[in-house]
């Protein structure tokens, strides 16, 4: 497998209210594999939503690099940033965010629209991708009707139905109960078996080491050897 990320002394601060600058990544470097699912391990304030952001080009590191689908991010002008995100990256969060008066058919069809597809590939691409999270039964249904779980799973779909090389998940089973955000789980490591989509997954649980390809422990916004 070839590398898909890979970041290099990456740092990134902020200004706290009181006046203190805090380190909120200090100088990590990590790679990830093509088609494998990695997870960065962490409390929260240990610089893993951070990480994310800055390999999801959401946001500039103040120092080091950072290279995506074999591009340099670094110095990357918005316009690009934009499109890479549009084109090459799926993003799923915490909070689902899907829109509460639209069917889960017609949230994951809306996600391709600015992608300029002609509303029938997009409607077939919705249909297909929500087949692929089981979400076959379900597609007629707005949020407020499905569970937490089922509501990650329109969330998956609608975050592969580009048909992105990379998903960065930001801690996507924590609202989840234990059984439930198993499920989500295993349905992230179909996708990179089945799909070949390289997944990054953000996690405070200390049992998702047992499952994922390749483990990153942050403390303090650095590279940790703790298990």
């Amino acid at each position: 497998m070839s590398e898909i990320i890979r970041t290099e002394c990456v740092v990134k601060t902020f200004g706290s209210k009181h006046g203190n600058i805090v380190t909120a990544v200090g100088g990590i470097s990590i790679t990830v594999e093509r088609g494998s699912f990695t997870v960065l391990r962490g409390k929260s304030g240990s610089g893993k939503t951070t990480l994310i952001n800055l390999i999801g080009a959401l946001d500039k590191p103040d120092k080091g690099k950072i290279w995506v689908c074999g591009e340099e991010i670094t110095e990357m002008p918005q316009a690009q940033c934009e499109k890479l995100r549009r084109t090459r990256i799926g993003f799923i969060f915490q909070s689902v965010a899907l829109f509460g008066d639209m069917t889960a058919l017609e949230n994951v069809e809306f996600a391709m629209r600015v992608a300029g597809i002609s509303y029938k590939e997009r409607l077939e691409r919705a249909k297909e991708c929500l087949d692929m999270v089981g979400m076959t039964g379900r597609i007629k249904h707005i949020p407020q009707e499905l569970s937490g779980g089922e509501q990650q799973r329109v969330a998956i779909a609608r975050a592969i139905a580009h048909k992105p090389a990379l998903i960065l998940a930001d801690e996507p089973t924590a609202q989840l109960d234990t059984k439930m955000g198993l499920q989500i789980i295993k349905l992230l490591l179909m996708l990179t078996k089945d799909e070949g989509i390289t997944v990054v997954m953000s996690s405070h649980d200390p049992e998702i080491a047992d499952v994922a390809h390749k483990l990153y422990t942050l403390k303090d916004g650095e590279l940790s050897d703790e298990l």
